[in-house]
């Protein structure tokens, strides 16, 4: 698959990159996509919740009233979970949501989502490029010259650009990761792909 080459200001340099078909032209898995993007997802959870048991409520454990001849039924103390404030049963606790998946999984998954990508037209190649400072306005400009103002992108880059990240990080919609970054969700929820000219290469031989 060829892809022609654009630079920052939007217009085509004559020059041509093809997509290698072993990354971005495999039979896709769906069942492949869904674990990585649920593995993902629940990565990135904080699993901090917590609520309070009977053993860990403020209440006295002073036994409220008696035990027999009140009519009612027994009650040992205030913490107990049929009271108001009392301690909760089987509440929440931390734990961790991750789970692991195998390499090969994963980079099935990669594939499968870039594959989606291609068929749909939806990954575009830009010259490699540098900003001299981290300005939001210069990747704006950029933005605009590609017609991508206010669609979800993902840029990927062939080695770490802080100018370039930092310049994007207060655009909405925007993302700008390196190739070693890359994940199945990011390129799945981004509406165009943009690709550096460098940045094709690497991913082939990540993937391969």
């Amino acid at each position: 698959m060829e892809v022609s080459v654009v630079n920052i200001k939007g217009k085509e340099t004559g020059k041509k990159v093809v997509l290698s078909d072993t990354v971005f032209q495999v039979e896709p898995s769906d069942h492949a996509i869904y674990l990585d993007v649920k593995s993902i997802l629940a990565n990135r959870r904080q699993g901090t919740h917590k609520s309070k048991e009977r053993a860990e409520v403020a209440f006295s454990t002073k036994k409220i009233k008696k035990q027999k001849g009140t009519g009612g039924a027994r009650a040992g103390s205030r913490k107990s979970p049929v009271f108001v404030g009392g301690g909760t049963v089987f509440g929440p606790r931390p734990r961790d949501y991750g789970f692991k998946l195998n390499k090969k999984l994963k980079t099935l998954a990669k594939k499968s989502a870039l594959t989606y990508k291609a068929k749909d037209s939806k990954i575009s190649v830009i010259e490699d490029f540098t900003l001299k400072a981290p300005k939001t306005k210069d990747f704006t400009k950029i933005l605009d010259a590609l017609s991508l103002q206010n669609k979800k992108t993902l840029l990927v880059l062939g080695e770490n650009n802080p100018n370039v990240y930092l310049s994007s990080r207060n655009i909405q919609r925007t993302k700008v990761v390196t190739v070693d970054d890359l994940n199945t969700y990011d390129v799945l929820n981004a509406d165009t792909l943009l690709l550096s000219e460098g940045a094709i290469k690497k991913i082939e031989d990540l993937l391969n």
